[in-house]
């Protein structure tokens, strides 16, 4: 009888229980109110010695901690789904919900650009409407700040330089990701990892060309100036779209990286590989939303 309650009889796996999710939201907790306390700090100079060394402006302690604990529960974690998968607990079933998911994930994260690319539309269609809002306190300024298109004392970028050549990049990188892809599925495991580590190398020569394009942009003044004192929304939209792209950049060869070393420990089959699948799929968004960013923040309104 113990035996018939232990044994399935569905093809779902019911997952052990796990501390990794409560550990990962405390440790989110922790990194995000580190960030607070880094930027703005939580009390004054004059709170107790304990208090202004863990809470005080510019203290770093808690978010690199509570940096430490994600990036710990993720990678046990996700080791914990290794191992379900090489018990044979991904059965057909769970292999689609898994897909689902993923998908459901690259989705909610289309959300995120779309809020992003909404108000930088918004900024460069309607600015000139602007200068007709009634005047309250200084916003006179601003709006005559905001009357052209790039706001005033703003220097774009040339699109057709360091964008353009990072475009090339995230492009071929798309296709080594798809040429290791289809090598796996035909069984060549030489193939798989020679396209495996040349996408991760574009994805780290991406991210190089991108912070020299910031190192550039914070050096010259280009976006925060005095001529443009009215008009820093531009600079925070820029940084903020194209950095949480950069970021994305940044998991994704993470991710890639993770598959490519999965793969040379023989952990990766042609029948079995929807680790590396996913990551090829949140690649190939990640390459979709740089054409984007390329086409409409650098040249069309740029």
């Amino acid at each position: 009888m113990a035996d018939a309650h232990a044994t399935p009889h569905h093809d779902y796996h019911l997952v052990n229980p796990s501390p990794w999710p409560l550990i990962a939201s405390i440790a989110t907790t922790l990194m995000f109110i580190g960030a607070v306390v880094w930027m703005k700090g939580l009390v004054g100079p004059d709170a107790g010695p304990i208090a202004a060394a863990l809470l005080a402006k510019g203290d770093k302690v808690l978010f690199f901690a509570g940096l430490a604990g994600v990036l710990f529960s993720a990678v046990a974690w996700w080791a914990d789904v290794i191992k379900e998968s090489k018990a044979g607990d991904h059965t057909p079933v769970v292999s689609i919900g898994l897909r689902y998911g993923m998908i459901m994930f690259i989705a909610s994260e289309v959300m995120f650009f779309a809020a992003f690319f909404w108000i930088f539309f918004e900024m460069a269609v309607f600015n000139e409407a602007r200068a007709h809002i009634p005047e309250v306190a200084g916003w006179a300024d601003t709006a005559a700040a905001w009357s052209t298109w790039p706001p005033k004392g703003i220097e774009t970028l040339d699109a057709w330089q360091l964008p353009l050549l990072n475009t090339v990049i995230l492009l071929l990188s798309g296709t080594t990701v798809t040429w290791a892809h289809h090598a796996l599925q035909v069984g060549d495991r030489k193939g798989a990892r020679t396209g495996l580590i040349i996408t991760v190398l574009l994805g780290i020569l991406f991210t190089a060309v991108q912070v020299y394009e910031y190192q550039h942009i914070l050096h010259e003044h280009l976006f925060f100036n005095e001529e443009a004192a009215n008009s820093g929304l531009y600079g925070s939209i820029f940084f903020m779209a194209t950095g949480f792209h950069g970021f994305h950049v940044l998991l994704g060869t993470i991710f890639l990286l993770v598959c490519l070393l999965r793969l040379m420990a023989g952990q990766m089959t042609p029948q079995k590989h929807f680790g590396f699948e996913a990551a090829a799929w949140y690649w190939h968004f990640v390459d979709v939303v740089w054409l984007f960013l390329f086409a409409f923040v650098y040249v069309t309104f740029g």
